[in-house]
């Protein structure tokens, strides 16, 4: 069985939960299922961080340029004529899109493609994007000209299925894995005040704005703790007046950025994570928190309760009472924080990368000895 990868996530993203999934899965199925497949991403030209980490030249061969404006038109252009070509002369049984595509890849009649569905956020939020963005569309046509369609989560399923009309029986959920990142060697002191901790973008659905009012509703909170943002840019011109507006001293609110050691060391000192989405398909970065020691305080919207289990204090995300009163909850008992951060420890026997590769080589040979 031969299976390639296309270039299309390495082409748009330098990093990213996508990307760094593909390379994930793509490793360790190589490693453990050498005498069963033959695998094979082809992105003859990227800009991809983990990609370009790749030393096994029998999985990959390509050219990062660099990560500037328009380089993923210019990588899409050049690898929209090399990289079929490619596929052509290496024959796959299976093509796994690595993101939604128009065009098909299928070099031949009998080739299977699969398609990974990671969230319906477009579908359930079409107005945290612009009319130019053209993603709902394009991932319609891919899950519609797929042969199978791996889901990460039940609720992304159940979505998918719901908004698109798909067959179930054409889906299968696969857990993603997570990232321990430090390896618990964490540093000490990176604040001197006890802090709460934010991780990545603070968009519309993100719900960042409902967290810090929250936090701003709360004398308890706000003076005892500074709210600590990891990731996502600086803050805009637009938060810090709304940070004015809360009354919240401008101190009390910090922005940082790093690379993945950094952020398990957020979050192993950090007093809590919070995690206020509206709705997530997976959602890694609670698994990241459990994973550095750290206990977690999220939003009960979309997959996150399938993620977090009993291992997490949920809220209502659009109450900002609630999102306030189970932050408050959790600082002030100690038994519980440890009780959470001891269940966390429990519930990521339940995600690995190793699970989610071996459940989607599971997938791959039901695909091509037609089973599904």
């Amino acid at each position: 069985m031969k299976i390639a990868y296309n270039h299309q996530i390495f082409s748009l993203q330098a990093y990213g939960g996508i990307s760094r999934y593909f390379i994930e899965i793509v490793k360790r199925i190589d490693e453990t299922k050498k005498n069963q497949v033959k695998i094979k991403i082809f992105a003859p030209f990227h800009k991809n961080h983990y990609l370009a980490l790749n030393k096994n030249k029998m999985l990959f061969t390509g050219f990062k340029i660099p990560n500037t404006r328009g380089s993923s038109k210019i990588n899409n252009f050049l690898n929209s004529f090399l990289s079929p070509i490619q596929l052509n002369y290496y024959n796959p049984d299976i093509v796994h899109e690595t993101y939604y595509c128009k065009k098909k890849t299928k070099n031949k009649s009998n080739v299977k493609k699969i398609v990974t569905v990671h969230d319906m956020i477009h579908e359930l939020f079409p107005q945290e994007f612009s009319k130019k963005d053209k993603t709902s569309e394009i991932k319609k046509l891919s899950i519609m000209q797929a042969d199978h369609v791996i889901c990460v989560s039940k609720k992304t399923q159940e979505d998918l299925v719901k908004i698109l009309g798909i067959d179930k029986k054409k889906t299968s959920v696969v857990y993603q894995g997570y990232t321990l990142m430090a390896d618990n060697n964490y540093s000490s002191n990176i604040i001197e005040k006890p802090y709460l901790l934010y991780v990545g973008s603070r968009k519309g659905y993100k719900n960042f704005h409902r967290l810090v009012e929250a936090y701003a509703n709360s004398l308890e909170i706000k003076n005892f703790y500074n709210l600590v943002v990891f990731g996502g840019g600086p803050f805009s011109r637009e938060e810090l007046e709304f940070f004015d507006l809360m009354k919240i001293d401008k101190h009390k609110m910090k922005q940082v950025t790093g690379d993945d050691v950094k952020l398990a060391n957020y979050y192993h000192n950090a007093s809590l994570f919070v995690y206020p989405s509206l709705y997530e398909g997976f959602g890694m970065p609670p698994l990241e928190a459990m994973s550095s020691g750290c206990p977690v305080a999220c939003s009960n919207g979309g997959s996150i309760p399938e993620v977090v289990g009993n291992a997490g204090i949920f809220f209502d995300p659009y109450s900002i009472n609630s999102i306030r009163k189970n932050i408050e909850k959790i600082l002030n008992n100690n038994q519980l924080r440890s009780s959470i951060i001891e269940k966390g420890f429990q519930r990521l026997k339940n995600f690995s990368w190793d699970k989610c590769a071996s459940e989607t080589f599971e997938v791959y040979k039901k695909v091509f000895n037609g089973r599904y």
